[in-house]
């Protein structure tokens, strides 16, 4: 199979074949792969922090909200 990457910069054409275009798609795969990972693991990190926090608040505002009521305060 022949890989060809064909680019235009400045007007002038530039034909890569063989094992250098081989090499630059490698790496444009695992670049791309890296940024997509960094991708997913930040929003995994943010998904988990906001469903921690979650976890924690909305019980203590049930108890909060329970408390208040059972001692009979009013809000204003």
């Amino acid at each position: 199979m022949n890989r060809m990457i064909v680019y235009s910069h400045n007007g002038k054409t530039t034909v890569v074949t063989g094992w250098r275009a081989w090499l630059i798609s490698a790496a444009g795969f695992v670049i791309t792969l890296a940024v997509l990972a960094l991708v997913t693991f930040v929003l995994l990190g943010i998904a988990a922090s906001i469903g921690a926090l979650l976890l924690l608040l909305i019980p203590a505002a049930l108890v909060m909200g329970g408390l208040a009521w059972l001692f009979g305060v009013r809000p204003s």
